[in-house]
C-alpha cells in the first residue's frame, strides 16, 4: 500500500521537474529514508505526544541545506496529510524511476566461493549488452553453493547450482541407460 501512495506523490513531486531536479530529490529522499534505520528517529516520528510542528521541523531541518521550497512544502504537506511514513518507500521508488530513465542498473553475484574482478567486469559487460543498459554488479560471498547474479530492478536472476547440475547429470546419465 506504501508503495502505491508513494508513486501518487512522486508523480507529483515530479511533475515540471527536470532529469537533474529529480536526481537532486532522489537523493534528499534516499537521506531522509537513512533516518528511518534509526530506532530513535522512529520513536519520535510515531510518537502521538509529538505535534506535527515539531515532525515538520525535524524534517525541514534535515534538508534545510538543500534549500528547495519544493522540497519544503512537500515535506509539510507530507506531514500535514500523515505520511512521514512513506519516505523510504519514495526513496526507493525514485531510485527505481532513475534506474529505468537512464538505464543504469546494479545487482550482485553471489557465490560461495571468490570470482576474479576480470570475471565481474566481463559479467556486467555481458549483461549491459543483452539489456541495452548500463549493469554494474558486485560480488559477495555467501554459502550459495554455485554461482547467482540478481538485478533487481531488472527482474532478472540467473543461476547455476552445482548440485543441480549433478541431479539433471544423473538423471541424464540414467535416462540413456
Amino acid at each position: 500500500m506504501e508503495k502505491l501512495i508513494a508513486k501518487r506523490y512522486i508523480k507529483a513531486l515530479k511533475d515540471g521537474s527536470d532529469a537533474e531536479a529529480v536526481k537532486n530529490m532522489s537523493d534528499v529522499f534516499a537521506t531522509l529514508a537513512e533516518s528511518f534505520k534509526d530506532e530513535k528517529f522512529i520513536q519520535i516520528i510515531d510518537d502521538p505526544n509529538v505535534s506535527a510542528s515539531n515532525k515538520s521541523e525535524i524534517l525541514l531541518q534535515a534538508v534545510k541545506s538543500v534549500k528547495s521550497e519544493k522540497i519544503n512544502n512537500f515535506i509539510k504537506l507530507l506531514v500535514e496529510n500523515k505520511r512521514i511514513n512513506i519516505i523510504p518507500a519514495m526513496a526507493e521508488a525514485l531510485r527505481k524511476d532513475i534506474a529505468v530513465s537512464t538505464k543504469t542498473y546494479e545487482g550482485i553475484i553471489y557465490s560461495n566461493k571468490a570470482i576474479a574482478t576480470k570475471i565481474v567486469e566481463d559479467l556486467s559487460n555481458g549483461l549491459s549488452k543483452k539489456f541495452d543498459s548500463k549493469i554494474s554488479l558486485t560480488f559477495v560471498q555467501n554459502d550459495f553453493d554455485g554461482i547467482k547474479v540478481d538485478v533487481e530492478d531488472l527482474g532478472v536472476e540467473i543461476h547455476f547450482s552445482k548440485t543441480r547440475i549433478n541431479a539433471q547429470l544423473v538423471e541424464y546419465i540414467i535416462k540413456a541407460i
